[in-house]
């Protein structure tokens, strides 16, 4: 958690160089180029059925980082995480079954609606609307991850969906490096790359399958307080009494919402 919101407060001055949408891309693929150096692709192993899955979990990923970066781009670190947390907050509470589970995603709305203050009118809902898509993308990736961890060892699953995700992504994230791209640019994004996506994801891949989604989401219920605390630190997006209030809502929803322990044996 600590190394992905370090990398997406980082990466606030390659939105500003280079847009959102290049910004992701760019550490996309430099991603798949070291986990590819690093890891071999297992294509041999990767049977009909894996097709889906990997190419879902690309698909999952690229929407994730770039919407992220888009909503960034426009609203708070702590605001964007908080929202973009729906996405698995809900997941854990359709995994978790019962009534009493939704409590907790709507606590954790209530927690956004103090964090954007619309009564204010300074709020972006284009910003809001790419984080709630980013939290589309995350939970899609819990999902995902869990399902393709099982066939795949962290480090070599990735080798092989985020070249997927650098793939899809391309489209949006070329067009705006053309002709703009420099080396101290293309530097900073691939220290950026080796963090988020290779080792944090790779340290996320291998946590999943060794946990359940509940127990996984539990921890990651602090993850909007890393967004806020490094977008305080690095950007100086110091939050107001009632948006700190609002992210203890989502950090208290997320840790309440989800209850489990460690995975059984996972499939081979």
């Amino acid at each position: 958690m600590l190394i992905i919101q370090l990398v997406n407060a980082l990466s606030v001055e390659l939105i500003d160089e280079l847009g959102p949408a290049g910004t992701a891309w760019l550490r996309l693929t430099l991603g798949a180029v070291i986990l590819v150096m690093i890891a071999r692709p297992p294509l041999r192993r990767v049977r009909r059925r894996d097709l889906l899955p990997l190419v879902g979990l690309g698909a999952a990923t690229a929407l994730m980082m770039m919407a992220f970066l888009f909503a960034i781009d426009r609203i708070p670190l702590g605001t964007a995480v908080a929202i973009e947390f729906l996405g698995p907050l809900g997941v854990a509470a359709m995994m978790s079954g019962g009534r009493r589970a939704l409590v907790w995603p709507g606590l954790a709305l209530g927690g956004v609606v103090l964090l954007t203050e619309p009564w204010s009118g300074a709020v972006d809902p284009v910003g809001i609307g790419f984080a709630v898509l980013a939290g589309i993308g995350w939970g899609s990736y819990m999902l995902l991850t869990q399902r393709v961890g099982d066939r795949f060892t962290g480090v070599s699953a990735l080798s092989l969906t985020i070249p997927i995700a650098a793939v899809l992504a391309a489209p949006l994230g070329i067009p705006p490096l053309l002709g703009e791209l420099t080396l101290p640019q293309l530097a900073l994004a691939l220290g950026l790359a080796a963090l988020t996506p290779v080792i944090s994801l790779g340290l996320e891949m291998l946590a999943l399958r060794r946990m359940t989604h509940t127990a996984f989401g539990t921890l990651m219920s602090l993850e909007p307080a890393f967004g806020v605390f490094l977008g305080a630190l690095l950007l100086a997006q110091r939050p107001t009494p009632l948006q700190i209030a609002g992210i203890a809502l989502v950090v208290l929803a997320g840790a309440a919402a989800q209850r489990g322990g460690v995975r059984g044996d996972s499939a081979s």
